[in-house]
C-alpha cells in the first residue's frame, strides 16, 4: 500500500473511476460526515447504551454522545497525521497535499461518527444476546436454518459483530452512499465471519468486519485501495492504515470517559481518578507537567470539574502520542504488518498505566452490579424478540405469525420464501439491532403480553 492510492472520493454504486466532487462548498468527506450525522441510524444512538444504561437523573454518555466525542478526537488525530504526511512528502503534488492536510481529518471524523452505528441495544451484551440465540436455538429451528444457509451465512449470526453490522448499515440501508475512504476507515477486522474470532496472531481476525452479504463490497473497496489479502488466510485482508486512527480515537475516549461517568455516578472517587491518570504526566514538561496540572486543579472547587480538566488534558496528551506512534510505524502500516493497535505501541510505562486502567474498569465499572443487571435484562429482551420474530418467519402459516410479521417495518423486507431465508433473517436482525434500548423493551413487553398496548 502507499499513501498516494489510499484515498478516493468514489462511493458505493459509483463508476470505477469517479474522483470529482460536484459540490464546491463541501468536499466528499465532509459530505460523508453530514450524511451520517443526519441519518436516522445515527440519531437512534442517543438511546443506546454506552456503559451505564438508563441512568436516571444523572447524565452520562450514551452511544451518540460517545460517537460525537470520538469524532472530535479523531479529527484532531487526522489533522496531526495529515500534516505530518504532507510535510514528509512535499513532492507528491497538490492533490496529495490537499487530501492529507485538509481532508483526512474529515475522513477520520466521519468514520468515528459511524464506528458504533452497527451496535445493537444494550451495549456489547446485545451482540452476545444475538450470538447466544443462534448458537443455542432449538434443534428444529437449527435444522430449518442450516438447510437454507451456507456455513458462512450461519456464522454471520452465530458470531454477530457490530463492526460487520456497521458496514452493512452504511452500504445496505443508507440512501446516500458514503465514500470508499470513509468505509475503509471503519473496518477494524477485515475478514469474513468464518475467518474471524480466531487466534491467528493477526489483528484482522480478532473479530470480523463484513457479513457474507457485504463480502463483494468490501473486496471492491480492498481492490480500489490496493489492500492486500493476507497470504495463507482466506477472506482475510490487511487493515487500511486509516483504521488505526479511528480505533485510536475510540480507545482514547472510552478509557477516560467511562471513568468520568463512573465518577459522576459516585462509583469511584476523585482520588482514584487522579491516581489512574496523573502518572501519565509525571515526565512531561510545561503545560503537560504534573506540577502544572496539580496547580490548576487546586484552583477548581468542584470535583466533577476537576475530572473534566484531567480528562481534557489526558485526551490532548494521548492524541499527540498516538499520532506520533502512527508516523513511527509507517512502514508496518503500509505493508499491513502492524498487528496491534496504536496504544499497544506506546512506551512500556504508558502501556502499564493503560493496563491498570483496563483492569480497574473491568472490575469496578463493566462488572458493576446495576450494569450487569441491565445487561441480563437485555439478554432476555433481545432473545425474546428474536424467538418471536424468527418463529413467525419459519412458521409463517400460523395465525400469530402473520400478525407478528406486520409489526416489522417495510424497510426490513420479509419474503417468507425459503430461498431468501438468509435475507429474511438479516431483515429481522437489522430491525432488532437498530432498536433503541427503550423501544426494544417496549416492543418485547407488548408482543409477550407483559404490557397491553393502548389504542391510538
Amino acid at each position: 500500500m502507499n499513501w498516494q492510492t489510499l484515498y478516493s472520493s468514489r462511493r458505493t454504486g459509483d463508476p470505477i473511476r469517479k474522483d470529482t466532487n460536484s459540490e464546491p462548498a463541501r468536499n466528499s468527506f465532509l459530505r460523508d460526515y453530514d450524511r451520517i450525522i443526519f441519518s436516522s441510524a445515527f440519531r437512534r444512538l442517543q438511546n443506546k447504551t454506552q456503559v451505564f444504561p438508563l441512568p436516571g437523573s444523572v447524565f452520562v454518555h450514551n452511544r451518540l454522545t460517545h460517537s460525537l466525542e470520538v469524532a472530535s478526537v479523531g479529527r484532531s488525530i487526522g489533522k496531526n497525521v495529515g500534516d505530518a504526511l504532507a510535510k514528509k512528502y512535499p513532492n507528491e503534488g497538490s492533490e496529495f497535499a490537499e487530501f492529507y492536510k485538509y481532508e483526512l481529518p474529515s475522513v477520520i471524523a466521519a468514520a468515528c461518527l459511524a464506528h458504533d452505528i452497527g451496535n445493537p441495544p444494550f451495549g456489547h451484551s446485545g451482540e452476545d444476546a444475538i450470538r447466544t440465540y443462534f448458537t443455542e436455538m432449538d434443534s428444529e429451528t437449527r435444522k430449518i436454518i442450516s438447510e437454507h444457509l451456507t456455513a458462512n451465512q450461519l456464522k454471520d449470526f452465530e458470531l454477530f459483530e457490530g463492526n460487520s453490522n456497521a458496514l452493512r448499515i452504511l452500504t445496505h440501508s443508507f440512501k446516500d452512499k458514503l465514500t470508499y475512504t470513509t468505509l475503509a476507515s471503519i473496518v477494524k477486522y477485515p475478514c469474513s465471519s468464518s475467518a474471524g474470532f480466531t487466534d491467528t496472531g493477526l489483528i484482522a481476525t480478532k473479530k470480523s468486519g463484513y457479513f457474507d452479504s457485504e463480502a463483494d463490497t468490501y473486496k471492491d473497496i480492498a481492490a480500489t485501495f490496493g489492500i492486500p489479502q493476507v497470504e495463507g488466510h482466506k477472506d482475510v485482508y490487511a487493515r487500511h492504515p486509516f483504521v488505526y486512527l479511528t480505533e485510536a480515537a475510540d480507545d482514547i475516549c472510552y478509557r477516560v470517559i467511562d471513568l468520568e461517568d463512573a465518577h459522576r455516578l459516585q462509583i469511584i472517587s476523585i482520588e482514584k481518578f487522579q491516581e489512574l491518570f496523573l502518572p501519565f504526566f509525571d515526565e512531561a514538561s510545561g503545560y503537560n507537567s504534573e506540577a502544572y496540572i496539580m496547580k490548576k486543579l487546586a484552583d477548581i472547587d468542584d470535583n466533577n470539574q476537576k475530572v473534566q480538566y484531567i480528562r481534557a488534558r489526558w485526551i490532548g496528551l494521548m492524541t499527540e502520542k498516538l499520532s506520533q506512534e502512527f508516523m513511527d510505524n509507517e512502514v508496518a502500516l503500509l505493508t499491513g504488518n502492524l498487528q496491534k493497535d496504536l496504544m499497544k505501541c506506546l512506551p512500556e510505562k504508558d502501556r502499564l498505566l493503560i493496563k491498570e486502567i483496563n483492569a480497574f474498569s473491568v472490575k469496578n465499572i463493566y462488572n458493576y452490579k446495576p450494569v450487569v443487571e441491565i445487561e441480563l435484562a437485555g439478554y432476555n429482551v433481545i432473545g425474546g424478540l428474536l424467538k418471536e420474530l424468527l418463529h413467525a418467519i419459519l412458521q409463517h402459516g400460523h395465525t400469530k405469525s402473520g400478525k407478528i410479521i406486520k409489526i416489522i417495518p417495510l424497510q426490513f423486507p420479509i419474503t417468507q420464501k425459503k430461498e431468501n431465508l438468509y435475507a429474511d433473517i438479516q431483515s429481522v436482525v437489522d430491525f432488532i439491532s437498530g432498536m433503541t434500548d427503550l423501544y426494544a423493551i417496549d416492543l418485547y413487553r407488548k408482543i409477550t403480553g407483559i404490557t397491553i398496548p393502548e389504542l391510538r
